[in-house]
């Protein structure tokens, strides 16, 4: 029977108060009752724009159906076909701009929870069943994936089920990428990423850590070593900073180095042998996802006071919504309007405060958001121990200079051809962050797929051992 409540299932939260003190997932997921329920709010609809709306294509309207028939483990193999991180994107994509954005329920009232529903499924599966995947039959055709991050992921996982032999190249210790160096505890848990990992070394997949293509190996040593095609999907990780006075102070990290010890080398634990020196009153400059999470994770590393700093207004903020709920739940102030011009150090050479201009909003920019422009005599001066600069990244340039032929734009982007993936350089494919610039996990997702799919396509033209 049809669910007809125009709102969605509450999602159950840890309470603000309690977690801001640890670093256990906020989201505490559906129960089965909670999720057929949901589910049963789904009109299954005949031109499915929910599908359009996914970057990968689920079948959005079938795995709902197998939820409602109380078969979770069939929603996830009808997810599966499209996606190889179901858990992972359900609790980090942004539903409320893709498959949601366009459901139909969304017009009178609120969209079906998809993305609550494929972490329901997801996790259940992990939880429920012990049976690994059954491994394709091989083809005898080698490709490497360089990076292990979203796009990576599913490119090999596409690959593997198709029966390539697929082997990972990951420069840090642990694989995941952005998933176990960006992306906090409490959003994502690791253990999570550790499982739909698993799935791939399941299929076959196999995953050398501590290998940094471009300084330990190159593109071309991998062609030599019998590798008939290469997928970069090595993101973007290369801070970007303001280039004010004082950056270079004790005390101002870039967002991507925070994280990354936070998150990955759990500088939050005591026991942690890079733990991070806290400061008690903390900005963290920029507005999105990335901004977000230092901020939420700085207060639970004990600050008193955590501000995020961001030149245009609420409307533009552009974290999710979701974040920025929690985030305001959690105490985080956010100083909207505003912009840091310099940080001023004491005589120690540690952060003390930064210089400020409030900003108005004037003409829209290229993008389509008003230009934020400067407040004539409206400097002050913030009170904070430390700065965490969260404004952007950029592609790290370790491969693109030292792979002949491989060309890049001005931002240091690599180009490719069409959506394929296909770059300047033949039988290398390239995917995610490395083209785009930042962008979110479901997209680079996308980019994998295509190129798994060019990739195929173009050995089985070349080849006729199949």
């Amino acid at each position: 029977m049809l669910n007809k409540s125009l709102v969605k299932n509450i999602m159950p939260l840890q309470d603000p108060k309690e977690r801001i003190n640890n670093f256990d997932e906020v989201s505490l997921g559906y129960t089965l009752e909670q999720a057929i329920d949901e589910a049963k709010r789904c009109l299954d609809c005949k031109h499915k724009p929910c599908v359009n709306g996914c970057p990968v294509a689920i079948d959005i309207p079938r795995f709902i159906e197998k939820i409602i028939e109380g078969n979770i483990e069939a929603a996830y193999q009808v997810i599966s076909e499209a996606s190889s991180l179901p858990s992972v994107c359900g609790r980090v994509c942004p539903q409320e701009t893709q498959c949601e954005q366009v459901c139909v329920r969304g017009i009178k009232g609120e969209a079906v929870a998809i993305g609550r529903l494929e972490r329901f499924v997801a996790d259940y599966h992990h939880q429920h069943t012990k049976v690994k995947p059954n491994k394709s039959e091989q083809n005898n055709h080698k490709i490497a994936i360089v990076g292990s991050g979203p796009s990576g992921l599913s490119c090999a996982y596409d690959l593997a089920l198709l029966g390539y032999n697929v082997t990972m190249f990951e420069a840090l210790h642990i694989p995941g990428g952005v998933l176990v160096y960006g992306i906090p505890e409490f959003r994502l848990p690791k253990k999570i990423v550790r499982a739909e990992i698993q799935t791939l070394i399941d299929l076959g997949v196999n995953i050398e850590t501590n290998v940094i293509v471009g300084k330990t190996i190159s593109v071309e040593d991998l062609f030599e070593e019998g590798f008939e095609a290469i997928f970069l999907g090595t993101g973007a990780g290369l801070p970007k900073f303001m280039n004010i006075p004082g950056e270079m102070l004790n005390g101002v990290y870039s967002a991507n180095e925070f994280l990354t010890r936070v998150n990955l080398m759990q500088a939050y634990q005591t026991s942690s042998a890079t733990p991070i020196q806290m400061a008690q009153r903390i900005a963290v400059i920029g507005g999105g996802n990335v901004a977000v999470d230092a901020a939420r994770c700085a207060k639970r590393l004990g600050a008193k006071e955590v501000s995020i700093v961001y030149r245009r207004s609420m409307k533009e903020l552009p974290a999710r919504q979701e974040e920025i709920e929690h985030a305001a739940e959690e105490g985080i102030i956010f100083r909207l309007l505003t912009n840091p011009v310099r940080i001023i150090g004491n005589e120690k050479g540690f952060v003390q405060s930064v210089e400020c201009v409030e900003m108005e909003l004037g003409e829209p920019d290229q993008s389509g958001r008003r230009r934020p422009v400067v407040k004539k005599g409206s400097e002050f001066i913030l009170e904070v121990d430390s700065v965490i600069m969260a404004i952007g990244t950029t592609p790290n340039p370790l491969i693109t200079s030292t792979t002949q032929g491989l060309e890049t734009d001005k931002y240091g982007c690599i180009i490719t051809k069409d959506e394929s993936g296909l770059t300047s350089k033949e039988m290398v494919y390239a995917g995610g962050d490395v083209v785009t610039g930042a962008a979110t996990v479901i997209l680079a997702m996308g980019a994998g797929r295509k190129s798994a799919e060019a990739i195929d396509q173009k050995i089985r033209t070349n080849t006729t051992a199949f």
